[in-house]
Formats: C-alpha cells, structure tokens, sequence
C-alpha cells in the first residue's frame, strides 16, 4: 500500500480509504471483518461521516475500534455540516453540533481528517474557517478539508486563511473517476472537471476521490441497452464514457487486468497526490482494489483513456 501526506493529519494516509456507507448495527461483523481485511492490505484511512447510515457507520466504527483496541493504527476522516430538510447547514453551530456527535460515536477525542460534507456560497469563507480553526486549536481536529467544493472557493479559503494567520484546507474531496458525470449525483455534489485537475496540479493540493470507480460502469455490468439503474443512467451514460469504458478494456487487456482496476488506476496516477475512496464488501472486491492500486500509466496511457489524446500508446 502507498501512502500519502496530508498537512495536519499528524499521520500518513493510505491511498486506498476505505467507505463505510454500509455500516450498521445490524451487520457488525460484516463491517468488522471488511475492516480487517482492509488493514491486513496496508490500508489505515477510514471515511465515515454524520450522515451515514443515521449515524449508525461512526458508531459501528467507533465500536469497531475499541474492541479491536486499534484506534492508533487508524486515520479517521468524517465529514460534516451536510444540509437538511431545512437548507444548508454551514455555520459554526452546525459544524460544532455535528463534530461533537462524531466524536461521541466514534468513542475518540479527535479525528485526524476533517471535511465539511458540502458548501453554502452564500457563508463567507472567513466564517466557516474561523470556526473550523477553533476546533484545530481545541485538538478535536488535525487537518481540515472540502467535500464537494469548487476549486474557486477553495482558493477563495486558502487565500483568506493564509493571510490571516489561520490553518486553511489541506485536501479536498469531490469525485473523481474515469467516466465523467452528466450532473451531479446529488444536490451540492462536485466532480472534478479539467480546471479542477490543473488547479490541483498546480497547487498540489491532495484530493480524496469519492465514487472513484465510477459506482460500478467500469465492472462490465452495463451496457447502452441496460438501463435498470436509473442513477448510473442519469450520472453515467453518455457517447464519450462509453467510449471511456471500451478504451479502458482494451488497456487493461494488454495489462492483463480489467477495466475497473484501469479506472482506478486512473485516479491514482494523477499528477498531483491523490487518495480513492472505495466501496469494497467482501473480499474478491478489496483485492481488486488492491491491485488496481498498484497498476502504473505513463501520462499518455491516461491521456488516450480520458478522450484527452487520439494517439494510442505503444503496446495498446
């Protein structure tokens, strides 16, 4: 397992992180065991957030964590300040409302990543970091960053909290995959467009891809003709992924691999750190990932996969 780092976080982040969107009471020793499967590979980095699963994925890690007695071999990212029934939640309240349930129900005192889980254009940005720095101060935070946040608004931050003596964002994490969206998954949702990626790559900033195997469209499942997953149709299909997906197969077989593990490589092989979040449940999907991870493209076998270039790589 690679790792990246992250100003902050106080300790290294594996590049494959592990979702646990699925977390529930009721699956305890699903969740378990898919944990310690991830950790048996090298990976330490957990995603987890105040939404998930009514609170249940935080708890049943932090349950997780203290019978296993491994908390300090892990790096927590949660995320918070998602909006409700009401409208958007970014405020200082909120974020200290949510922080402090995450904090409860995963039974530790701080977590080293931190995200807001979307944005709200109309908070100034010194709001939402002057509030995000009183927790780094208090310990309860190590590093701070941006779900589904626009590159502009994360330059807006980091300009505002480098001149004014605060922590700024150290990551950020919008989607990120081979196949590109049509619209967003959800309301707020941001994937990362051409300009995104140069921002990263000039700024070097770390992202933390969600969805970064595209929710399955590389596995072989889908076709044109099937249109049973309404989300992936509305997210997914298009001329130019399809064409993603077939150039993809045809490197992964002069790899000897397959399309999805190319899809992930693909997100890794950025020139600039990047982590992928991964929804593996059992053990045959964290190995594919696994070895998705360690695949290597040359800069030109991305360009051809992404529709950036018509010259075929050697050996294509």
């Amino acid at each position: 397992m690679e790792y990246i780092d992250i100003a902050g976080a106080g300790k290294r982040i594996s590049r494959l992180i592990k979702g646990t969107d699925y977390f529930v009471h009721d699956a305890y020793e699903k969740a378990a065991t898919n944990l310690d499967a991830f950790l048996a590979i090298g990976g330490n980095t957990v995603d987890t957030a105040h939404i998930y699963c009514g609170g249940q994925s935080e708890e049943v890690l932090g349950r997780y964590m203290k019978e296993r007695g491994n908390r300090d071999q892990m790096v927590i990212l949660t995320k918070g300040a998602h909006h409700d029934q009401n409208g958007p939640r970014v405020n200082a309240d909120a974020i200290r409302r949510d922080l402090t349930d995450s904090l409860e129900r995963l039974q530790t005192e701080h977590v080293e990543l931190y995200a807001l889980h979307r944005d709200d254009p109309n908070i100034p940005v010194a709001a939402i970091l002057e509030a995000l720095n009183e927790h780094i101060e208090s310990g309860k935070i190590g590093a701070i960053g941006a779900s589904n946040w626009t590159w502009q608004r994360l330059e807006e931050a980091n300009a505002y909290a480098a001149s004014h003596g605060l922590k700024g964002f150290t990551f950020s994490s919008p989607n990120l995959s081979l196949a590109k969206a049509n619209e967003p998954f959800w309301a707020g949702c941001v994937s990362a467009d051409a300009e995104t990626l140069a921002w990263h790559e000039q700024t070097k900033l770390p992202l933390l891809s969600w969805s970064s195997q595209a929710r399955g469209f590389f596995t072989g499942r889908f076709t044109p003709e099937v249109r049973d997953n309404a989300d992936l149709v509305r997210v997914f299909y298009s001329d130019g992924n399809w064409e993603r997906l077939r150039r993809a197969g045809e490197l992964a077989e002069s790899k000897n691999t397959t399309a999805i593990q190319i899809a992930l490589a693909y997100v890794l092989n950025q020139s600039f750190p990047t982590c992928a979040l991964i929804g593996a449940q059992n053990q045959a999907e964290l190995l594919s990932c696994d070895e998705g991870s360690r695949i290597i493209l040359t800069p030109e076998e991305i360009a051809w996969i992404d529709l950036a270039s018509e010259v075929k790589p050697a050996g294509v």
